[in-house]
């Protein structure tokens, strides 16, 4: 068996529509060296062998210690939208426009609370309950972010889906409510919580590291998003999602910057974050399903999503500047990215070959996912 690179380090040329100016660009990933020297193979040998690796070495830091976790890194905080260092909170961010509330690390922490903007707490995103609030699962930071209280406990112990019918919705848009039993989330009917389209892909790939890290001992957890096994551990339909949600929103700098953070204190790393690749090689794909969603974006073109090799970029808002443009395999691999240096409004960028992508556009206060298809010449 062929052994994986040991560093995932894409270089990229740069396009801009302007200027056509080259530069290099090199992903802020630090991994360590040998880390993943024994990922090998495919399927879910492979998982086990990301299992070993990632359990050696973790150092749990207590469920009390997230607190500090929180506070004393950065990247837990909003250094990709308003850009002000409070907590991101994935329930209350609101892309491109002015969060409902903010809450300061240390200051705001819960506490009691009766309604959205009282305090921040600690998510599980694999319910405590799950896991008989054992550790090191308690405490792992991988799972467990920091956000409001009151939609955390709206949140409770639902499987993450795909709402059809709302009962309840988040001031940022974040949802509770019946699973859309359709697409690639059929199979499901009951109640779920969907996060808005911005965090999906992070929220999978933390689902992904903790059924690899706890392989051993999750077929002995009762959960509606689980199958009771150690290999594909999820339901055909909470791995559909998953995957669509990892494909739909590939990895972000906040994850990139979180990987690092958890770290340097936890001593594992999330092996999907560092290579978005294994995903695939790991559970497959749900390719097929042409059901993609996105969040309406009226101040910012991507088109033509079925080109001929040349796709443009063009933001009508000058509030809204395009800061980066990453082009993304669907199976996660970062093939090209666009530093957007001269603060120009229209970009441009070219894909070679045929196939299926993910364009990812970054800006101070947004983050926009669309899939574009070059056919075949």
């Amino acid at each position: 068996m062929k052994k994986i690179l040991l560093f995932w380090i894409v270089l990229s040329t740069c396009f801009f529509y302007s200027q056509q100016a080259e530069i290099p660009f090199i992903e802020s990933r630090s991994i360590p060296l040998n880390y993943y020297a024994d990922a090998y193979g495919t399927g879910y040998d492979l998982k086990t062998r990301l299992k070993e690796i990632i359990k050696q070495g973790h150092v749990p830091i207590g469920y009390k210690g997230l607190w500090n976790l929180y506070k004393s890194m950065s990247a837990f905080g909003d250094q990709w939208y308003e850009n002000d260092g409070t907590v991101l909170d994935i329930y209350s961010e609101i892309p491109n426009g002015v969060d409902p509330y903010n809450y300061r690390f240390g200051v705001d922490q819960c506490g009691n609370y009766t309604k959205e903007g009282d305090c921040y707490n600690r998510e599980h995103l694999i319910p405590q309950s799950v896991f008989y609030k054992k550790n090191p699962m308690l405490s792992d930071a991988f799972h467990i972010w920091p956000t409001d209280g009151k939609v955390n406990a709206m949140r409770s112990d639902y499987p993450f889906g795909r709402v059809a019918n709302s009962k309840w919705v988040s001031k940022n848009g974040s949802q509770l409510g019946s699973n859309a039993n359709s697409g690639y989330s059929k199979g499901y009917n009951g109640v779920v919580f969907e996060p808005i389209d911005e965090f999906k892909g992070d929220i999978a790939r933390a689902f992904f590291y903790f059924a690899t890290r706890y392989e051993d001992e999750i077929s002995s957890w009762s959960f509606d998003m689980f199958n009771r096994t150690k290999n594909q551990v999820f339901t055909d339909t909470f791995r559909n999602i998953l995957l669509t949600w990892h494909v739909m929103d590939p990895v972000s700098d906040r994850e990139i910057a979180m990987n690092e953070a958890i770290y340097s204190k936890q001593k594992n790393r999330n092996p999907y974050i560092d290579h978005p690749e294994w995903v695939e090689m790991v559970w497959g794909n749900n390719l097929k399903v042409e059901s993609f969603e996105y969040q309406p974006r009226d101040f910012l073109q991507i088109y033509p999503t079925l080109s001929s090799g040349t796709v443009y970029i063009k933001s009508n808002d000058y509030k809204s500047a395009i800061k980066k443009v990453m082009v993304f395999s669907l199976n996660g691999i970062l093939l090209q990215t666009i530093v957007n240096s001269y603060n120009s409004d229209l970009l441009t960028i070219t894909i070679q070959k045929s196939g299926s992508y993910i364009i990812k556009v970054m800006g101070n206060d947004f983050e926009v996912n669309r899939k574009v298809i070059i056919p075949k010449k």
